[in-house]
């Protein structure tokens, strides 16, 4: 591995953020996941979780937009709604979905300091009842057009970078590793950067 190669792995490293989680639930288009993992990866998500419920699990995550992303990301796949959450919970101080409701907050109302996982529901239905049961809260992205709706991997990367804007503001990003040590060391090694 070259010098820059190394020192590229280690900054990426330093700015991953372990208190920022996104869940996808029974999205359909592979694109979109792929899309997703994208953004995930740009702005430091290391955790995204993917829950299958109403259909198989894809047998694959999409080639195109998230080929390069794939592999620097810890998918973590569920079948089912209350051991995702479950495991979900022990991460995240928070769980908000987006999710049209009475009680919704916007989303620059969230506050990105605490430990917060966002779930985005699939295409047509958006976040299940069953998942909202486990969720803290709900948000919705201020729109102003006849639509109330955005496909799932723009509402994913206007959410991320509210956060990212949060969270940069608030030092978050300032290269000083959030990872534990063992979880640093993990994704080090499994990424070659000790080669």
């Amino acid at each position: 591995m070259t010098p820059e190669r190394a020192a590229k792995i280690k900054k990426v490293l330093d700015y991953r953020q372990p208190g920022l989680i996104v869940v996808m639930e029974n999205v359909h288009d592979p694109h979109n996941i792929s899309a997703v993992l994208r953004t995930c990866d740009a702005v430091g998500v290391q955790d995204v979780f993917i829950l299958t419920t109403i259909m198989p699990r894809h047998k694959k995550l999409g080639k195109n937009s998230s080929a390069s992303a794939l592999g620097w990301l810890t998918i973590h796949e569920y079948d089912n709604t209350e051991e995702c959450m479950t495991a979900l919970k022990k991460i995240a101080n928070k769980v908000y979905a987006t999710h049209l409701g009475v009680e919704s907050k916007s989303l620059y109302d969230l506050d990105f300091k605490e430990d917060i996982a966002l779930v985005f529901g699939n295409e047509h239905t958006g976040v299940t009842e069953e998942c909202l049961k486990y969720c803290d809260g709900n948000f919705i992205i201020p729109q102003v057009g006849m639509v109330q709706s955005l496909n799932i991997s723009v509402a994913c990367a206007i959410t991320l970078y509210e956060a990212f804007r949060q969270k940069f503001l608030n030092g978050s990003y300032d290269g000083s590793p959030k990872l534990t040590d063992d979880r640093y060391k993990q994704l080090a090694e499994s990424w070659n950067l000790y080669e």
